[in-house]
């Protein structure tokens, strides 16, 4: 009977996870379009969302602002991605049909409010854009315009409303190729004084025939990142973090090499002349080097998350290589995100208590619910609070109770029960830890050491390396992420993903050597703090690209950007964490393998 449940128990667990793939597939694809159209034909119109240019996470519904609108709203179903995106498609009340010019037709005659008009005059100061999409194919425009010339002061300016959109369409044979908008700056409205008026809304249609093939129409954007000048940046970018590798490896490797040489001549000949002489340096320590650290439940927490976190990203990396993360394939980057995070926690239930059990833990329940909640937990809270902040502000930011559901429903049904199986994995494969060399009953006092061997002056210099190797990458990361920029060179940012491990690694290394050195054998907790370090470099950036590279503002933009990158930077201190960890521990056991202790 046991063995029947167990069997049922996995069944429906594999039936959830095979329904979560074709999910994330259906949502990655989504927004592949390949219509085939007849002259006359309709060609879907969806009007996305409205919001300030410079404020990315700040957008509103199209029809929040008075425009004409049908008498019935039909909305887009979106996927699980699309939504997290904060897109919220709906039929615009603009007709395209394929290859029917048209010259100024009208939308509607509108009569506008004051409360309307001072809509209106709102969005215009605050540079609002709008965005659609035709046949999947993005398209912007501006709302309005300020005029500001000759004009010191702010009260004189005046504010005017574009009333008439040109779109200009390009296809080839019965397919869209390529679509733009542009606003008539002569067709306006003036909305600096607030007052009843009626304003005519129109557009106008142009129909071009383009040699450009269907299967390359979305190089137009993918192309955008990859231009001469960008390149040259993105290469030297490359070759700084590549000098910067190859110096700190080779002087890593002349130093510690040289000096471990000597460490194993110097005590292979202390062995053999004085066998009574007092030992120095790092072989003193051999008998509290592997002593179990402080709290190491929440260090093989650290480690599991970590280790996800790793997964993920090398998972996502593959993803974009294929390319799956084309320009404007909206929301399949988060919904890659979401479903590889939930199929990847067996990888940090399973290293986390395979890791606490070879330290000798007992209570393994506690320590695999400590792991699912490390990460999880701060982001739980902080998408709480910002949620919260993106409803008062009527944001399309702003989840919808069943999108939240469906989150809760991965988490619940994929997620932990995933965790839950890796933990058991994990337990039921412990092995014995590693260690050369015997761990004393009582450990030795650490000697005193000077400030700059303190944890954070140490930390310091180990995130300060990897940090420098990625810096330049990271501005275009951010205005892609924060702004509108696009970024596709997936290859170079994943060469430079390669030199930050390397980096990281190897900084690590060389500062457990030099507390080992100095008689300090509680190396544990810093390795993994140094690693890690680079996640608070990253976030001080946040701060300098805030106020020194964007033109973000308001408190739900400020609140988003510092709240999520929090989160992105705490992820990459947990990973960062576990790979510094990681190499510390191999090149521990490597030195103490090598000599003789007693």
């Amino acid at each position: 009977m046991r063995d029947r449940r167990k069997v049922m128990a996995l069944t429906n667990l594999r039936s959830s996870i095979g329904l979560l793939i074709c999910f994330a597939i259906t949502g990655v694809l989504s927004s592949a379009s390949d219509h085939k159209f007849k002259v006359g034909d309709p060609v879907p119109l969806y009007a996305n969302k409205v919001g300030p240019f410079h404020n990315p996470s700040e957008t509103y519904r199209y029809f929040d602002l008075p425009f004409c609108s049908p008498e019935h709203i039909n909305e887009k179903s979106e996927a699980l991605g699309e939504v997290l995106n904060g897109d919220r498609l709906v039929e615009a009340p603009y007709k395209l049909d394929f290859r029917v010019d048209l010259d100024s037709k009208s939308v509607c005659k509108k009569k506008l409010l004051k409360e309307d008009v001072a809509k209106f005059r709102s969005a215009v100061t605050k540079d609002y854009y709008f965005q659609m999409y035709y046949d999947d194919l993005p398209l912007w425009g501006f709302v309005g315009k300020v005029e500001r010339e000759g004009k010191t002061d702010a009260s004189e300016y005046k504010y005017f409303l574009y009333r008439h959109i040109h779109f200009e369409v390009q296809y080839n044979g019965n397919r869209v190729i390529e679509v733009s908008a542009r606003t008539d700056t002569d067709a306006v409205a003036d909305v600096t004084v607030d007052k009843e008026m009626e304003v005519e809304f129109l557009y106008s249609v142009k129909w071009k025939e383009t040699a450009i093939q269907f299967e390359r129409r979305m190089e137009k954007y993918s192309q955008a990142s990859a231009l001469p000048h960008h390149l040259e940046i993105h290469w030297f970018s490359i070759i700084n973090s590549c000098v910067t590798v190859l110096l700190l490896t080779g002087f890593l490797a002349t130093i510690l090499m040289r000096v471990l040489k000597n460490d194993f001549v110097k005590y292979a000949h202390d062995e053999e002349s004085a066998e009574e002489q007092e030992e120095t340096g790092w072989k003193y320590i051999h008998g509290d080097v592997f002593r179990y650290p402080k709290n190491k439940s929440l260090l093989a927490a650290c480690v599991g998350s970590g280790t996800q976190l790793f997964a993920l990203a090398i998972f996502i990396f593959i993803l974009a290589l294929v390319g799956v993360f084309y320009p404007y394939n909206r929301g399949a980057l988060f919904t890659a995100l979401v479903v590889i995070y939930a199929l990847t926690s067996g990888i940090a239930g399973y290293v986390a208590t395979n890791f606490y059990c070879q330290l000798e833990g007992t209570n393994w329940v506690r320590n695999l619910i400590l792991t699912g909640c490390l990460f999880c937990g701060p982001l739980f809270l902080t998408f709480c609070f910002l949620n919260t902040v993106a409803i008062i502000y009527s944001a399309t930011a702003a989840l919808p109770f069943g999108t939240i559901l469906v989150i809760l429903l991965i988490w619940t049904l994929v997620t932990f029960p995933l965790l839950v199986l890796g933990g058991i994995a994990g337990k039921n494969s412990k092995v014995e830890f590693q260690a050369p060399t015997r761990t004393t009953k009582y450990p030795r006092e650490i000697p005193p050491l000077p400030w700059y061997r303190g944890p954070v002056p140490q930390m310091v210099m180990a995130g300060f390396l990897p940090f420098s190797a990625i810096y330049i990458e990271l501005y275009y990361i951010f205005a892609s992420v924060w702004g509108h920029r696009i970024y596709t060179i997936y290859s170079i940012l994943f060469i430079v993903f390669i030199i930050l491990i390397i980096v990281t690694a190897f900084i690590t290394v060389s500062l457990t050597y030099f507390q080992l050195a100095a008689e300090d054998h509680e190396w544990w907790w810093r390795a993994f703090l140094c690693g890690g370090s680079t996640g608070l470099f990253i976030y001080g950036y946040c701060w300098y690209y805030y106020y020194a590279r964007s033109d973000m503002s308001g408190f739900m933009q400020t609140s988003f950007f510092f709240g999520y990158m929090a989160c992105v930077c705490y992820g990459f201190f947990l990973m960062l964490g576990t790979v510094g960890f990681h190499a510390a521990l191999l090149f521990v056991r490597h030195i103490y393998r090598s000599i003789k202790c007693e």
